[in-house]
């Protein structure tokens, strides 16, 4: 194993998680994060003998439910990391986890590269960031997002919370992606354009002047301009109709130590300076829409607006 990995994993298991000698870990993972997996394996072993790792064959969705031995593994564990290819973030065995009292993290789509850079952070800065742009943002009814991409949305919050993404998971129920650096919400209700130019799967990190166009009305995009991700919404909207077209999360990256994309969901959303909008599923962080499906969407230069007040973006 690379020291990388090694030292990656070390920070996840003792910085971020701080797993204790006596609590319980499971690592759950799948053929093709065998390696990330077996890293965190060592690292939790290096401090508890109740560790344990899981492994399965990848799942072909974002937000697809775990075979039913890993959810209970996770349930019954103090602490879950879950570096898996498709992400389990926003799925019901998560989320039942951390209501049984689990602290965990999912890194999903997790890289090898991704995991080395992207655990090589300050994470004291990113909690100072988070909070900060948590107090511009917290009692705000509307929040609107523009770019000069052609970006115009407005988005109802409602009642909903806003969340903080810190990588400090500390205390029973506490759920972190890493690496970590965001503050999002689940709006109640969004109208408008959005314009993704940075990163987007099923593309990855979109070349130069490459967008991506979506049209929002009463809280469902109603227009995809790129058949790739509309073949996959279409695809998701065949099991739960419209719910798959749910206007789900605005999140804004807080991690000031990434100072460019990289074509990684789970990092290039996590960018100081960026905001990701999502479709689909928002069940698992405060909404409730249920949907197998959750396309975060990056953009690289939006301005925010909180009830009409331009906010501070965080920057590396």
């Amino acid at each position: 194993m690379s020291s990388d990995l090694s030292e990656a994993a070390a920070t996840a298991v003792n910085q971020c998680l701080h797993v204790a000698p006596d609590e319980s870990i499971v690592v759950v993972t799948d053929d093709e994060r065998e390696r990330i997996g077996e890293a965190l394996y060592d690292a939790a072993t290096a401090v508890t003998d109740d560790a344990t790792v899981l492994r399965y064959p990848p799942a072909e969705q974002h937000g697809t439910e775990p075979p039913a031995p890993v959810a209970a593994a996770m349930a019954e564990s103090d602490v879950f990391l879950a570096p898996t290819t498709k992400s389990l973030s926003h799925t019901r065995a998560r989320g039942a986890a951390c209501d049984a009292g689990a602290r965990g993290a999912t890194l999903p789509g997790i890289t090898e590269d991704v995991f080395a850079t992207g655990l090589d952070a300050d994470y004291a800065a990113i909690e100072a960031a988070c909070d900060d742009v948590l107090a511009q943002v917290a009692g705000a009814d509307e929040v609107r997002v523009t770019s000069p991409e052609g970006t115009d949305i407005a988005l109802g919050i409602g009642d909903r919370e806003w969340l903080s993404d810190t990588g400090m998971v500390r205390d029973p129920g506490d759920f972190s992606n890493l690496p970590a650096g965001e503050v999002f919400v689940a709006p109640e209700a969004a109208t408008g354009t959005f314009v993704v130019d940075g990163t987007m799967m099923p593309h990855g990190l979109l070349d130069e002047g490459e967008e991506l166009a979506f049209e929002v009305e009463d809280g469902l995009v109603t227009a995809i301009d790129d058949d790739a991700v509309r073949a996959d919404v279409e695809a998701a909207a065949e099991s739960v109709g419209d719910a798959a077209y749910n206007l789900a999360e605005l999140g804004i990256g807080t991690n000031v130590g990434v100072d460019e994309l990289v074509g990684s969901v789970l990092l290039d959303e996590k960018a100081g300076g960026t905001v990701h909008i999502a479709i689909g599923d928002d069940a698992g962080i405060g909404g409730e829409t249920d949907a197998p499906i959750h396309l975060d969407g990056i953009l690289r230069n939006p301005t925010v607006y909180a009830d009409g007040d331009e906010i501070e973006l965080p920057t590396a």
